[in-house]
């Protein structure tokens, strides 16, 4: 026995402890990320990554793998990511074989090396050497002469010439380093100055701010009192949120918009509207009956780290409440569908009936039909044959108002803390399962489709403002020089359908672009169109160079470096 037990070796008493890969990863994203701005850009990824030697589709997939939310660039967690993918390939995992789940397995197992690149060492020697970096980018650029991958390596944005930016705080696009701060840019310089000149903001929906642009991505909770909304998002998040209610009656009466925070808060929605780094300004502009019934609850919930969740009053039926609100309900819906990425529809079988209130804030989705998902929620309290009636009645009914011949996503279960209740329904249990699963799934998958729903509402609103543009240039070429602006203005309202009409073949303006008629009369009435100013054709060129140039380019340079 005594043999055995001295084959051990004594640990040194002052052996370091094994770096785990994270560490070692993270000492060299500062190596990797040139500009020290926190973010390796594509080009950075493209000079570091190289130094593994190897090809590539393997870094590319990497880069896809690491940047799974599309956002052009890689911050610490990303490059880790990316990192341990080259690795599971140097390991000899095949790239067609590369996957997020291959990658966690791998992770979780502790099985994967320490990533090899060209000329870094795993241990901490060179922790606190000030010339390491520099040694870096030289030994950067013998690797990219000797293997004819000629980059150049990159110097700090935004110092290239002090007297080139007379004002100094502002980047350009061509500087920014990911595609939701290329996108802030543009607005700021070409579309903004347009939507101010025309009052854009009172027509489509209110100017853009920096929250706007940075927000995270929404979920959007709507149906009729008492369908199981406040208890759905219990569900998701695992935990009650501070400030909810639930109950049969319409408990739910305000608009609270459930994020992420470290300790249980609410905020209210006075407080929220003035706050520049949330998305919320915009809400100001319906007044303090509205924010009196607005606020945010914030609770540390895994889920909330990637989405902001909605929840909204239930949508009443009687004529009277509707009254009685003090708010417009159906334009504050339509707001936040704008900025949503999902919206969920929840419906219970017991009430399918869809009142008129909740039609015209269906109607007003029209534009988002690719976000809206329909959720029958409760459907473990009615049996199997009754399901399949509730079900045909409630695509029947949303036919009749979603006037599209397109059929929207349903999940059919019971989203709350019970598991199903399957006495009165045998298909129970693995259906309802089944489509939680998939709601979940599609829940999650939400962040990695926010950066493409950002470009696609900008997108959107540019071609709004060219058609806004177009039209307030066209009213206002028909004024009358000196006077009688406002009985002209009155007449081109009473006849603004031939207006367009004129519109679309003077300015090929394409019909499906126009605003709605009644509408656009009725915001024109308190504005002299007389005195707007006008957009001259430089401003209207760029305007239109955003689409044509500008966003096919962002998307270009923020693709895949590799």
């Amino acid at each position: 026995g005594t043999m055995e037990e001295s084959t051990e070796p004594e640990p040194a008493p002052d052996s370091p402890r094994p770096v785990s890969d994270e560490e070692v990863y993270k000492r060299w994203f500062g190596l990797a990320d040139q500009d020290q701005d926190g973010r390796v850009t594509g080009k950075d990824a493209v000079e570091f990554f190289g130094l593994s030697g190897l090809p590539k589709e393997a870094l590319s997939r990497a880069w896809q793998l690491a940047d799974l939310n599309r956002q052009g660039y890689l911050g610490k967690d990303q490059f880790v990511r990316a990192l341990r993918v080259i690795a599971l390939v140097q390991s000899g995992t095949e790239v067609s074989k590369l996957s997020m789940d291959a990658l966690d397995a791998a992770v979780a197992e502790g099985s994967l090396p320490v990533a090899e690149l060209e000329g870094l060492a795993h241990d901490s020697s060179n922790l606190n050497n000030p010339f390491a970096a520099k040694a870096m980018s030289e030994s950067l650029r013998e690797v990219a002469e000797r293997t004819g991958n000629n980059y150049p390596t990159k110097a700090t944005p935004g110092r290239r010439n002090p007297g080139s930016n007379p004002r100094g705080q502002r980047m350009t696009a061509a500087q920014a380093t990911g595609i939701v701060d290329a996108l802030k840019e543009i607005y700021k310089a070409k579309v903004r100055p347009v939507e101010e000149a025309l009052k854009f903001g009172s027509f489509y929906s209110p100017l853009l701010t920096d929250g706007d642009f940075e927000g995270k991505p929404n979920v959007l909770l709507l149906g009729q009192y008492s369908t199981g909304k406040t208890t759905f998002i219990k569900h998701l998040l695992g935990t009650e949120y501070p400030g909810c209610n639930i109950g049969p009656e319409p408990t739910t009466d305000r608009f609270v918009v459930v994020m992420h925070g470290k300790e249980p808060r609410v905020t209210p929605g006075q407080t929220l509207a003035v706050q520049t780094d949330k998305p919320f300004t915009g809400l100001g502009n319906f007044g303090s009956a509205f924010l009196s019934k607005f606020q945010a609850s914030s609770c540390d919930a895994k889920l909330l780290e990637e989405v902001t969740i909605i929840d909204t009053p239930g949508v009443l039926s009687g004529e009277k409440q509707r009254i009685d609100r003090g708010y417009s309900f159906v334009h504050v819906c339509e707001w936040f569908a704008a900025r949503s990425d999902v919206i969920l529809l929840l419906f219970d079988p017991h009430k399918l009936d869809i009142s008129d209130e909740f039609k015209s804030v269906i109607a007003s989705l029209r534009g988002h039909d690719d976000k809206v998902r329909v959720v029958l929620n409760k459907a473990d309290q009615v049996s199997a044959q009754q399901l399949m009636r509730v079900y045909g009645a409630l695509m029947w009914s949303l036919g009749k108002v979603f006037n599209t011949p397109e059929v929207c996503k349903v999940y059919v279960g019971s989203f709350n803390d019970q598991p199903p209740n399957t006495e009165n329904n045998q298909l129970g249990a693995e259906l309802f399962e089944k489509e939680q699963s998939d709601l979940k799934r599609d829940l999650l998958d939400i962040p990695q489709r926010s950066c493409d729903r950002k470009v696609n509402e900008f997108v959107k609103r540019v071609r709004a403002c060219v058609t806004h543009a177009k039209i307030m240039t066209h009213l206002r070429g028909k004024m009358p020089l000196m006077a009688g602006h406002e009985s002209k203005q009155k007449k081109l309202l009473g006849r603004l359908d031939k207006e367009f009409e004129e519109c679309v073949h003077t300015h090929q303006i394409p019909k499906g672009d126009l605003p709605n008629e009644r509408r656009f009369a009725e915001i024109c009435k308190g504005i002299p169109i007389w005195k707007m100013t006008k957009v001259d054709k430089k401003q209207m060129k760029a305007l239109e160079e955003v689409l044509s140039v500008d966003i096919p380019e962002v998307m270009r340079r923020f693709d895949n470096p590799f």
